[in-house]
């Protein structure tokens, strides 16, 4: 069931109209359900999973709290720990494993392992609702958090469908009081959830569909052979792909819990306006950088150990984050170039807050063109089917080959991108939730039209699953 599409319309709708006709605790009953047959939709084989996942680490949150023996404790957590990594690990990863096992067995001449036969289909959303546990456990564990007493309750922090599927990650301290406690219906609320929808359709529908046919051109060989014109076309198509695709995501996700009376984290606040990698990271799907900081980096150490230890700890953090997001040594690739670049920034001080110091508006700008000309580079290797793949594409740089439909790709990509940036820098210069919150009504059922006009007219042909669903 996708967000763009009339299935999830509909659902929504029938939900929202059944939810605010009842009381708190049959609102809950009512969102599990509604959520476990979101998830079921894909396939109910992989609701079993998420339900005993959730079954197990509530009573052992639970045995947590009560124990006042800390070896006791330390053991309960490892055994959640092990249990949810270890359905992590095997679901999205054993495939991996073994392609490059038998990658090394053909390198050897060896073909004599039935690969077809070993493969395992990934849960949808595995990685997302995953984190979530492993918060929630370990923030119990530290007694940040008292646990659930109400399995309903606990179950819908885990499982509330907007953000199930591909977050953003949603912080126990954050989440689970609203679930338990009644939410009050506010108009202006419900009306900024429906603008975050249309935002997030325009966002997906319009500028990431759009661009993506212009990355999977330049990507899948049909500008011809790489040179530096197709690596520049391919690498800014997707990453205005990435962003709208993923961006439109989170802001449906908040929209749709809006409407239920939640409050989800804002997911990503203007990123390709960065001056500096970390700030970069302070802006690029904030849930996911913010719960590597908070139970991977620090708990590793941070920067309370030395350079050489902060050093390692970044470049484990990103290569872990990179790896995160599928199973695929690009994706290793892609982490450990930021964890470099980070650990570059680190050691010559060059962060956002430094620099700007000194900065005018034009130098501001130079830096921004620079982080964002970094992340293309990433972005390569993220998009490549492979390492291999995206290092021939590197070696494009140095090709260079015009032809004239590649000024139309530039005109029809700066048509679907320039729209996304306009909207990022009003955001960034209200530092509102979403673009126009703070005006006056009538001005923002213009807007609201405005954003439905554009989905109808302008949303590309072909429908692109979400990115992040994969992950």
């Amino acid at each position: 069931m996708f967000f763009d599409s009339p299935i999830y319309v509909c659902f929504l709708a029938v939900v929202v109209l059944l939810y605010w006709r009842l009381p708190h605790k049959k609102q809950n009953i009512l969102l599990l359900a509604a959520s476990y047959f979101f998830y079921g939709w894909w396939d109910w084989r992989f609701l079993l999973l998420m339900i005993g996942s959730t079954i197990v680490d509530f009573f052992i949150a639970r045995k947590i709290e009560q124990s006042e023996n800390p070896r006791r404790r330390k053991t309960l957590l490892a055994i959640s720990l092990v249990m949810n990594f270890g359905f992590l690990g095997f679901f999205k990863y054993f495939n991996f494993f073994v392609d490059s096992f038998d990658a090394m067995l053909s390198s050897m001449s060896i073909h004599a392992l039935p690969i077809a036969v070993l493969r395992i289909i990934l849960p949808p959303g595995i990685s997302f609702y995953t984190f979530q546990e492993v918060a929630y456990i370990v923030d119990v564990y530290h007694r940040k958090l008292r646990a659930s007493n109400s399995f309903v309750e606990y179950a819908l922090f885990i499982s509330l469908f907007p953000h199930l599927i591909a977050g953003p990650i949603q912080r126990p301290s954050h989440l689970l009081p609203q679930v338990q406690t009644p939410r009050a219906f506010e108009d202006s609320r419900f009306f900024g959830g429906l603008l975050l929808i249309l935002s997030g359709l325009f966002r997906k529908c319009v500028i990431a569909d759009n661009c993506a046919i212009i990355a999977d051109a330049a990507f899948g060989g049909h500008f011809g052979p790489a040179t530096l014109p197709v690596l520049l076309l391919g690498s800014y198509a997707f990453a205005w792909q990435i962003y709208g695709d993923f961006s439109g995501y989170s802001d449906i996700a908040r929209g749709s819990a809006q409407l239920l009376g939640f409050h989800f984290m804002v997911n990503f606040r203007q990123p390709y306006l960065a001056q500096s990698l970390q700030d970069f990271w302070r802006r690029w799907h904030i849930s996911l950088s913010t719960w590597l900081r908070d139970y991977l980096y620090i708990p590793l150490g941070g920067n309370r150990k030395g350079e050489r230890r902060t050093y390692f700890n970044l470049m484990a953090t990103m290569l872990l984050g990179g790896l995160w997001h599928g199973a695929n040594w690009t994706f290793v690739v892609c982490g450990a170039m930021h964890g470099a670049w980070l650990a570059v920034e680190r050691f010559f001080d060059f962060t956002e807050t430094n620099a700007a110091a000194f900065g005018s508006f034009w130098t501001a700008w130079i830096k921004r063109i620079f982080i964002f000309h970094l992340v293309c580079l990433s972005w390569i290797f993220f998009r490549a089917p492979s390492v291999s793949e995206g290092r021939q594409l590197l070696s494009a740089i140095a090709s260079w080959s015009w032809r004239p439909e590649f000024l139309v790709a530039l005109k029809f990509l700066a048509f679907f991108s320039i729209p996304l940036f306009v909207l990022d820098l009003i955001l960034e210069k209200s530092g509102a939730e979403y673009a126009f919150e703070r005006r006056s009504p009538r001005f923002r059922v213009a807007f609201g039209l405005a954003l439905f006009l554009a989905v109808t007219y302008f949303s590309a042909s072909d429908t692109h699953a979400f990115i992040y669903f994969q992950f």
